[in-house]
This record gives C-alpha cells, sequence and structure tokens, in this order.
C-alpha cells in the first residue's frame, strides 16, 4: 500500500524511503506498523510550506494539513500540544486548545522552542514522532479526509497517509471544531 497520488504529487511506501523522515518520524512509524500504510515523496524544501506546496503540486487545500505546537501553563507547569488541523482552517488555540490543555492561555510556541523539543525543522514538523507525553489534537474534519498530506519531520518530504490514522496516533484525540474556519467558526 503506501502508495498515493494526489495532484502532481506520487508517493512511495515510507518504507522504502525512510532517509526523506526525520528520524523520530521514521521511528515511530515503526512502532506502529504503518511503513507501508504510509507514503512519502522528495519535494524541493523551497516549496515545503502549505501555500507552496499546494501551488505547486495543484492540490485542494482541504487536502493539506499543518500541525501546530502550543503551549500554556497551569500552576506554573507548562503543558504542551500539538494540533492538526486542514489547511483551510486554523487552530482555535484561544478557546478549544485551551479549554483542551486546562490552561488560562494557551499560544504558538516560537519557532525556536518548537525545532528544538520536537527535533524537527520548522515547516515539516509533523504529528508523527513527537514527544510521548504531549497530547496530539486533530481535527475531526482532518480524521474524515480519505488521503491527506503533513509534513514529514523535514522540508524535503511530504507524508500522505488516511487521515484516520492520525486519530489512532499515542495520545491522539479527535476534537470536533478545533479548526476554525476563514470565518473564525468552527464546523
Amino acid at each position: 500500500m503506501g502508495v498515493f497520488t494526489l495532484g502532481g504529487l506520487t508517493t512511495a511506501p515510507a518504507s522504502t524511503a525512510t532517509e526523506l523522515l526525520a528520524p523520530t518520524t521514521a521511528g515511530a512509524l515503526t512502532a506502529s506498523g504503518w511503513l507501508d500504510d504510509v507514503g512519502v515523496v522528495e519535494i524541493d524544501p523551497a516549496v515545503s510550506d502549505t501555500a507552496a506546496t499546494r501551488e505547486r503540486f495543484g492540490l485542494d487545500a482541504a487536502t493539506l494539513a499543518n500541525c501546530v505546537v502550543v503551549a500554556g501553563k497551569r500552576e506554573g507547569v507548562e503543558r504542551i500540544a500539538a494540533c492538526v488541523v486542514l489547511a483551510t482552517t486554523r487552530a482555535d488555540v484561544n478557546n478549544t486548545v485551551k479549554r483542551l490543555l486546562d490552561v488560562r492561555k494557551a499560544s504558538f510556541l516560537s519557532m525556536d522552542r518548537a525545532v528544538e523539543l520536537t527535533g524537527m525543522e520548522y515547516g515539516g514538523i509533523t504529528p508523527i514522532g513527537l514527544p510521548a507525553e504531549w497530547p496530539v489534537f486533530v481535527d475531526a474534519r482532518v480524521a474524515e479526509t480519505d488521503v491527506v498530506i503533513i509534513g514529514s519531520g523535514v522540508r524535503r518530504s511530504k507524508i500522505l497517509l488516511p487521515g484516520r490514522l492520525l486519530g489512532e496516533l499515542p495520545n491522539a484525540r479527535v476534537v470536533d471544531g478545533l479548526g476554525l474556519d476563514a470565518l473564525g467558526a468552527g464546523a
């Protein structure tokens, strides 16, 4: 399996191209038994940002997902989570994420901290292979997408997989309304 074609992208099974994955991503795919179920495709790092990937490969924005890392504090203890939302939406950090983390205020991690804590490249951060203690909140629309495109942990490739698999990650929780549409309303 692991071979997907969307727009101008055609993948190879991740098991045949682990060098295109961040080490933690490859390890997590191996541990989950998904190496043959997930596709990976090499891309030019200059087009790894979501909008550039969409334009370059003629993709529907509803097939691209972003993984953002957020944090908040409760009683002096930092709580960190990853949020996976479709590129057509943005993570509802001020309400949904704040409530899920049980913190007064949640905000995006800085680029430097996100890279340091994930061990992944900025622009390629993926929910696959994050620190085990972090919850991964997956918008329900991502989990319902037949094939979704996400980062691989590095900027030089993308992963394609059934969206439902993201909801099956360790510490994953599928959340209705995690992603806000362009008007600020959850769906």
